[in-house]
C-alpha cells in the first residue's frame, strides 16, 4: 500500500471522528501512541508488536496531517525526492 492510499484508508475509517476532536485533542492521542512505540522499542518487543506500534504512529500521524489538510505524500516528496534535504545525497554524505 503507497502512503497516500494508506492515508486515504485512515481518513476513510477515522477522519469525521477526528476532526471532531480537534487537532489539538488528536495530537495527543499521536504522542500517546509515539510514546508506546517508545516502550516497546526499548523492551525490545516482539517484531510483530513493533510493527502494530509503527502502524499506529504512522495511523496518527496520517490522520494529523488529514486534519490540516496535508498530503503526505507531497511531503516526502518535497523534502527527501532529491535525496538527503541537505547534500541531495543518497546516501547521505553530510
Amino acid at each position: 500500500m503507497k502512503l497516500s492510499d494508506f492515508q486515504k484508508k485512515i481518513e476513510a475509517i477515522y477522519f469525521e471522528k477526528d476532526k471532531a476532536r480537534g487537532l489539538q485533542g488528536t495530537y495527543m492521542w499521536f504522542a500517546e501512541e509515539v510514546g508506546e512505540l517508545t516502550r516497546a522499542l526499548r523492551r525490545d518487543d516482539d517484531p510483530e508488536n513493533l510493527k502494530e506500534e509503527f502502524a499506529d504512529v504512522l495511523a496518527w500521524l496520517a490522520t494529523l496531517a488529514s486534519i490540516k489538510g496535508i498530503d503526505l505524500d507531497e511531503c516526502v516528496e518535497l523534502k527527501y525526492g532529491n535525496g538527503c534535504p541537505y547534500c541531495s545525497k543518497t546516501p547521505c554524505a553530510c
